[in-house]
This record gives C-alpha cells, sequence and structure tokens, in this order.
C-alpha cells in the first residue's frame, strides 16, 4: 500500500511534458534522435542489399512462392497496434496517470511478443520450404534485414518491460520519464522500419 502512494507522490508534481523538463532529458532526446538517424542509415544498406539480391535465390523458392500476405498483414496490425498502445502509454504519462502508462506500456510488451510469435513462426515455415540463411543470396539477404529487425523488437520489448519494472520501484519521476519517452520514439522507428519491409519484401516480392 505504501509503495503506491510513494508511485503516486512521485508523479504528482510532475510537469505535463517531464521528458523534457530537465536539461538531461532533452540532451537524451536529442541523443536519441541522432542513435535513430544513425539506425536509419544502416536499415537503409540492408534494404539496398536486400534489393539487389531478392532475384538470386538459386534453386530455392522465389517470393511469389514464399509470401503468405495474410499473416503478415496481421504481423503488420499487431505491431500499429502496438504503436498506438505506446502513444496512449505516454499520453498517460503526460497526465500523471501512473495506472494508465503502466497498463498501456504492458499492452505494448505483450503485442510485441505476440509480433516475434507471428515471425518466428513464418521464418520456421520458410526453412521447410528450403529458405534458408545459407542457401542463397537472397536467404542471406531477407534474413538479415528481417532478423535485424526482429532483434530490435525484441530489445524493445525487453527495454520496456525493464523499465516497468523499475517504475514499479521508482514511481514515475522526472528521470523515469524521459526513459519511457525515449522507448516509445525506439518502438515507433521500429514499427516505420516494418511498414517499408511489408511494402518492400512482401507486397512488391509478391506482386514483382
Amino acid at each position: 500500500m505504501s509503495a503506491q502512494v510513494d508511485r503516486t507522490d512521485a508523479s504528482a508534481g510532475l510537469p505535463a511534458h517531464p521528458e523534457r523538463a530537465t536539461m538531461e532529458g532533452r540532451n537524451k532526446v536529442l541523443g536519441f534522435w541522432l542513435l535513430l538517424g544513425a539506425e536509419t542509415v544502416m536499415f537503409a544498406c540492408f534494404f539496398g542489399t536486400y534489393l539487389a539480391l531478392r532475384g538470386s535465390s538459386m534453386d530455392g523458392p522465389t517470393t511469389q512462392e514464399l509470401y503468405q500476405i495474410p499473416m503478415v498483414a496481421l504481423s503488420t496490425v499487431i505491431l500499429l497496434t502496438s504503436s498506438l498502445t505506446s502513444v496512449i502509454g505516454v499520453h498517460g504519462m503526460h497526465q500523471n496517470n501512473y495506472k494508465k502508462m503502466m497498463f498501456w506500456f504492458g499492452v505494448t510488451v505483450l503485442l510485441g511478443l505476440s509480433f516475434l510469435g507471428l515471425e518466428i513462426y513464418e521464418f520456421v515455415e520458410y526453412v521447410h520450404e528450403g529458405h534458408t540463411f545459407t542457401g542463397s543470396a537472397f536467404g542471406s539477404a531477407f534474413y538479415t534485414l528481417l532478423g535485424t529487425h526482429g532483434a530490435h523488437v525484441l530489445f524493445g520489448v525487453t527495454w520496456i518491460t525493464t523499465l516497468m519494472i523499475q517504475a514499479r520501484k521508482r514511481g514515475l519521476n522526472l528521470d523515469m520519464a524521459p526513459k519511457f519517452y525515449l522507448a516509445s520514439l525506439y518502438w515507433h522507428f521500429v514499427d516505420v522500419v516494418w511498414v517499408f519491409i511489408f511494402t518492400v519484401v512482401y507486397l512488391m516480392g509478391k506482386v514483382s
């Protein structure tokens, strides 16, 4: 009971945008945007490599034979929904509403895990059909791009979960608020990358 009181008291006096209320918080946000810029360049290289090698399937299955758009579309809906839930979580933080923030970030974690489960299932199916990492240049480029994105999703899930554990102990304060905000920014970045993957890899691969 006392722990709950501490959390409520900690968040009661926060400003409307606690992630930018301190110089440290503003520096974290600026530094994180620079990091996302570097991540964007990395993914751009992976996309370029994939587009150059997607036709090099050797004797393995082609993109038209492999991709199952309905399942990938479901994964897309799940990940985009998780972006919305993280927005609601940040909105709860701006309202100094600890319970709302924690609930919606928890939903974000569950949706992220659901996405990873579907992606693992998809990869297992592809391997059974002969589409492996070492089977062709196309396979190497495909798994490098999607595997790197999947690793980012896993990192995001782990990051948000760790922050939620910390928030249960420390409450919502000017130290925790920038961390949740940056985790949400990171999650949006991961979702935007997936939109490009869905379009460039799956939709273009199915029709080309």
